[in-house]
């Protein structure tokens, strides 16, 4: 929603603002001169990207509908999913969880957080790490060196959308000139234009270089700005399920690993710590009564 809201504004601002000033938006509208500078940034877009960087910039398309994919509610859910996990597995031994974390959707634990549960990202690193602490095999320095490399190399990939659109906004105020450049050109050639027909030829050449740098700056650069934000907060949640689960291994309680895992959110997203304690409270006692 913050999306459009946000466009609308930029638009409202620009157009508003020039109508409000006495301007006609009439001549605004140039087809010809929008062909060029969206089919070359098209094209520009197509040669400088792989198959890959293409797709997954096309199918970012469907998570920047959502405002606020990982709130605070969010880890709140997680953090009560993990102290589950680890007072089943300081309760019945690592053997206890095995067949959670083998068929997560069929597990009372995981089914009562639909919310982690229907998210692939979380529940893919999270049982991944699960299952190799099981199996007893990896210590954790080897594990959180594991951790790490699997998080970088998530966060380089989930940025090459960004990075396809920030080079296509960067690249737009050219293309604005480009399409000017060529509109100035038509003007001049046409020698027997009167003195009007002249300047209404080359007002509309510039309209190229406004509308370069408005889509730049006012749509294509955000959209970018947009996918790191997103790209953070993702990367947020796995280094949150890390450092809960690397406390764990160290022998920390539930409780307190849960703890670490809330130290390590940001501030906007992270619950106080009578907060997290009362939510802990009471999953605690849904354990009990189970």
């Amino acid at each position: 929603m913050l999306i459009p809201i946000g466009f609308l504004i930029v638009a409202f601002s620009v157009f508003g603002g020039f109508v409000l000033a006495g301007g006609n938006l009439g001549p605004l509208y140039q087809p010809t001169e929008i062909l060029m500078i969206c089919g070359a940034a098209v094209g520009a877009f197509i040669a400088s990207n792989n198959g890959k960087a293409i797709k997954a910039t096309l199918r970012t398309a469907s998570r920047l509908k959502r405002t606020t994919r990982y709130d605070k509610s969010t880890y709140m859910e997680l953090m009560a999913l993990q102290y589950k996990i680890l007072s089943k597995m300081r309760r019945e031994g690592m053997l206890g969880i095995e067949r959670d974390i083998d068929e997560p959707e069929s597990s009372p634990l995981f089914m009562e957080h639909p919310k982690i549960l229907s998210d692939p990202m979380i529940m893919g690193f999270m049982t991944d790490y699960l299952r190799l602490i099981v199996s007893g095999s990896m210590d954790p320095m080897e594990l959180d060196e594991l951790m790490l490399h699997e998080i970088e190399a998530f966060e380089h990939e989930a940025h090459i959308p960004a990075d396809a659109l920030g080079k296509v906004g960067d690249a737009l105020p050219a293309f604005g000139i480009v399409a000017a450049v060529m509109g100035v050109v038509k003007a001049l050639s046409a020698a027997d234009a009167g003195p009007d027909e002249m300047g209404v030829m080359i007002a509309h050449a510039l309209v190229g270089t406004f509308l370069g740098i408005l889509l730049a700056y006012g749509f294509v650069n955000p959209l970018s700005s947009r996918i790191e934000r997103q790209v953070g907060e993702a990367v947020k949640m796995l280094q949150c399920i890390r450092v809960t689960l690397l406390a764990s291994l160290n022998g920390c309680a539930p409780q307190v690993a849960v703890e670490f895992g809330r130290k390590a959110l940001h501030s906007s997203e992270r619950p106080s710590f009578n907060e997290l304690e009362d939510h802990v409270r009471d999953t605690k006692s849904g354990l009990n009564e189970l």
